[in-house]
Parts: C-alpha cells; structure tokens; sequence
C-alpha cells in the first residue's frame, strides 16, 4: 500500500462521521419513542385492567430489567465478537412486543409484551453506543451527546403521541408505531453495513493496532466505576418518579385531565433532551468531571422546592430539573469508556443497563410506596436523592491522569472501537 493511500485509509477512520451520528440519532429517537409510549398508555392500560400503582410499576421493571440485565452480557459478547447486524435484528424484538402490546388482552401479556420491547433495547443500546464512539472521530463527547439526544427527544414525544394519537383511539392504535420501528430497521441495515466497512478499513489500515490501557490503576478504576455508578442510581432512581408517576402526581394534586398531564410530561422531557446534548461537548472541553459536579448536585435546589409548588411553578421547576439533571449521562458514560478503553461495549451495556434497572426497581418501589402512603409522599422522598451528587468528589480527573505519557494513549487513542 502507498503512503498516500496508507494516510487516506487512516484518516478515513478516524474522522467524524456525522451521517452515521445522525443516523444511530434518528433510530435512538424511533426506540426510545415507543419505550416511552408504553409508560404514556399506563392510564389506559390501569382503567382497561383496573391496575393499581405497584402493578403499573412491575409493568416498567419487566422491560427495564429485562434491558438491564441483557446489556452487560450483550456489549461483553460484541467486544469480542462484533456483529455489525445485530443493531435491526434488536430493533425486530421491538416490533414483535409493540404489536403484541396492541394486542394484548391481559395483564401477563402486557407484561411479556413489554419485556420483549426491553430484550430490543438490550441490544440496540450497548452497540449503537459503540458505533457512536466508532463515528466520533476522538470527538466522544459530542457523539454521545450526539446520539443520547435522539432518545431523549424520543421519549419526549411518545407521551405527547400516546395523548393525540393512542389515548382517543384506544390500545389497538400502538400499533400505528410499528411503522417507525421497520423504518429504523432499515436505517440500522444501512449502519450495519457502514458498521462492517469501518471495521475492514480499520484492519487494513497500516501499522499494528496499540494495546489500549486504562489510565488507572485496576483498583482505582474499580472504584471509580462504582462511584459512576452510585450517580447514575440518583439520576435515575429520581426519573423513575418523574417518568412513570409524573402524570398521576398531576391529576391527584392539581386535578388535570389525561391529556393535559401528558402535555406537562412532555414538556418535562423535552427539557430533559435539550439538556442531554448540552453534557457531552461541554465535558469534551472543560472536562467531565465538572459537567457531573453539576448535573446532580446543582438540580437539589428544584427537586427540593418541586413538592411545594403549585401548577405554574411546578412546570417551571421540572423543566430546570430536565434540563440540568439531564446533562450528566453522556459526560458519565463516556467517563466510563475512558477508564476501560478497550471494553467499550460491555462499559455502555453496564451503564445503559443499569440505568434501564434503576428506573425499573425505582418505578416498582415507588408504586408500592404511592400505594402505602401517597404519590406526594414518593415526591417528598425523592427530592433528597440528589445530595447523592457529593460523591463526584472521589471521582479523579481525567485530564490530570492524561499528563502522564503511558495515559495519554490510553484517552487520546481513537481506535477504542
């Protein structure tokens, strides 16, 4: 091979690809819309089945849990035996739950549906994570940012669909969605493909490919995971009541309709996408460290004041609380890929997966607390959780560590595909 050919290949590799960013986006946006869809439809289901609150909550641990425990175990396997399709034939397992969604007629079948829809997520998330790192171009804030943002706007529009489209015409209409699930089948076909060429250029690129090491220590970076870790159970554990009983707290405290509710749910999560793509780019320059420091400290303040206020206030604080608590996900996961380069898949189908099971055992737990006691108690609990944010201070700093030259491969390097 020529050098001029040579250099053409390597930086082919290692630029950002904005098509394919785009691309994982739009389908990240399509999986996310209908997970949202079926915490949206919960009103119907629970007067369809007469649920009560702790059933509406095992509805969400089924396909939360069933993601968060396949995560792992899928990016583990995909790190050492990348499988460049594996992306639409997760996104099929959605389709068949959400059609059986459409379909069910009773609780145990709700509950299969819905844990299908999880096994879906289990594989799009730790891969489509890696393809996003994989396109960064070294830009890996951005790009997962990048990528995050297109599920969060997801699950911000699938409640205000489930309102307009699916609450009007009742349970069969969920359906309707499995339209946008082919379409990002497709989609993810073609990234599958983009997916294999990067690969076989990046092998057949010159050079022998470095051993990429962490840039701690095994012991420091085993506590620096758990530290990660214990903030995303704040971050999440606190969502759980906002995503899944945000709606009922409204109609029990402030006597709103359905559908007025699910309008303030959606504004709450569009916030909450706006802030995701704020985290990544601002962590990529100042560091990430900093970006976690106030993402879950700096939200105590309105998550405090939020049982307190009324109607006007309360959309006012959950907007802020959207926007700044959401900013911390992609600094945390990408953290993460900086302290096990080398394990990029099993890094996000862990963290991707527990932040799946923390929203799940925290919509169960919750449910059974509104049913013990009140859903304004639940929101009187869950605003302590993010005085949990004080433990960024253990979390090292990446910068720092990268001064040294064994480290500086280690963060710098852009074949930690």
């Amino acid at each position: 091979m020529s050098g001029t050919s040579a250099g053409t290949l390597q930086n082919r590799t290692n630029q950002t690809v904005y098509a394919i960013l785009a691309a994982i986006c739009f389908c990240h946006f399509l999986n996310d819309m209908t997970q949202s869809m079926i915490s949206a439809c919960y009103p119907i289901f629970k007067g369809l089945y007469h649920l009560d609150y702790s059933q509406i909550g095992l509805i969400t641990l089924t396909y939360q849990m069933t993601a968060s425990m396949l995560q792992p175990v899928v990016g583990f396997y995909t790190d050492r035996r990348p499988k460049p399709f594996s992306l639409p034939v997760g996104m099929g397992f959605t389709l068949v739950g959400l059609v059986l969604l459409s379909r069910a007629h009773s609780y145990h079948m709700i509950l299969f549906s819905s844990g299908l829809v999880g096994v879906g997520s289990s594989i799009f998330h730790p891969e489509s994570s890696r393809v996003a790192r994989m396109a960064s171009g070294g830009q890996h804030g951005l790009a997962q940012s990048f990528f995050q943002v297109g599920g969060n706007t997801g699950s911000a529009l699938g409640p205000l669909f489930a309102a307009f489209l699916v609450l009007p015409r009742g349970q069969h209409s969920i359906a309707w969605f499995s339209v946008a699930v082919l379409v990002s089948i497709m989609v993810l076909t073609y990234v599958g493909n983009w997916y294999r060429s990067h690969r076989s250029a990046k092998a057949a690129s010159p050079g022998k490919q470095p051993i990429i090491q962490s840039p701690l220590p095994p012991r420091k970076t085993f506590v620096a995971i758990l530290l990660l870790l214990s903030l995303l159970f704040s971050k999440f554990f606190y969502l759980s009541s906002l995503t899944s009983y945000y709606i009922f707290y409204l109609i029990s405290k402030f006597h709103l309709s359905v559908q007025n509710a699910q309008i303030h749910l959606f504004i709450f999560l569009g916030a909450a996408a706006l802030g995701t793509f704020a985290g990544g780019p601002i962590g990529d320059r100042i560091g990430r460290k900093y970006v976690i420091w106030f993402s879950i400290l700096g939200v105590l303040p309105f998550t405090l004041a939020l049982p307190y206020a009324n109607l006007f206030w309360t959309g006012i604080l959950t907007v802020f609380i959207g926007l700044i608590l959401s900013s911390a996900f992609a600094a945390i996961i990408v953290f993460a890929q900086e302290l096990l380069p080398s394990r990029v898949g099993m890094i996000s189908g862990l963290f991707f997966g527990f932040a799946f099971g923390m929203g799940g055992i925290g919509a169960a737990l919750l449910g059974k607390l509104a049913d013990m006691a009140s859903i304004n108690f639940v929101y009187h609990l869950c605003s302590f959780l993010p005085l949990i944010g004080l433990l960024t201070v253990f979390l090292p700093d990446l910068r720092k560590v990268a001064i040294a030259p064994s480290a500086q491969v280690a963060i710098t390097e852009h074949s930690a595909d």
